[in-house]
């Protein structure tokens, strides 16, 4: 299995930060936030990975991060995504470097406080389709929701008004190959861009998603609240046993 960071995009949301910077170069506790979903991918077991990035910024990544060999990599990969297409359209960057295998794709801005072994596991056992993960939370119509029928997902609803759980679905996903035949149907949503959900829900439609619940906490960085909120959770508790050490240290 390969692995896809997506951390392109403009960071609108966090401006003035992100008018010098990409959004995923910024700090959270005492790490760029790019160094976490990097090392939820090593700690599931996948080392051969692509960084999706975009904007001004975008030479950073590699000073920042060069080759990997402060995660232990022998190389990291990189692509560029002009403008913001959504998460869909980035991810349709990598369908060469994916090769036909599966892929595990992690939003640049998600921190989680364990790792994703077990699901990792579980979508190697499941050999084709696609999983997501899940996590309760207290406000669920600010994310995509998933109806739920016991171990079945039924579709997923994107902010929906009255939500059908009160899972919201975190930015880790599992796909095989045809998802990138997938991205290829999809039309720009109200917003113009290519959307995650209605991948995920045409997975759902041919009967080929599956769910894991995250353990432990989980959150984006993505506002200013957000980042404030997974800055403090990293001090306080830790995230995935992140373990970085400098180049020159």
């Amino acid at each position: 299995m390969k692995g896809v960071v997506l951390a392109g995009g403009l960071g609108s949301r966090l401006k003035p930060l992100t008018k010098v910077t990409n959004k995923h170069l910024l700090p959270v506790h005492n790490q760029p936030m790019i160094y976490y979903p990097i090392q939820t991918l090593i700690n599931a077991g996948i080392d051969d990975i692509m960084i999706v990035t975009g904007g001004n910024s975008a030479g950073d990544f590699l000073k920042l991060l060069g080759n990997g060999k402060d995660f232990g990599l022998k190389h990291v990969n990189y692509t560029y995504q002009e403008g913001e297409g959504g998460i869909a359209d980035a991810l349709s960057l990598v369908e060469h470097f994916a090769d036909d295998k599966p892929i595990c794709v992690v939003l640049g801005d998600n921190i989680i406080e364990g790792n994703i072994q077990k699901a990792a596991e579980d979508y190697r056992k499941q050999g084709a389709g696609a999983k997501i993960l899940l996590k309760k939370v207290p406000d669920p119509q600010r994310f995509g929701v998933p109806e739920l029928d016991g171990d079945r997902v039924l579709q997923i609803e994107e902010k929906p008004e009255n939500p059908k759980s009160d899972f919201a679905v975190i930015g880790i996903y599992f796909y095989d190959s045809t998802v990138f035949d997938i991205i290829k149907t999809l039309k720009p949503s109200g917003r113009g861009e290519l959307e995650i959900t209605d991948v995920n829900n045409h997975y759902i439609n041919q009967g080929a998603m599956t769910w894991n619940e995250l353990d432990g906490w989980w959150t984006d960085a993505g506002t200013f609240e957000s980042l404030l909120h997974a800055t403090n959770l990293v001090a306080e508790t830790g995230a995935n046993n992140l373990e970085i050490k400098s180049a020159n240290s």
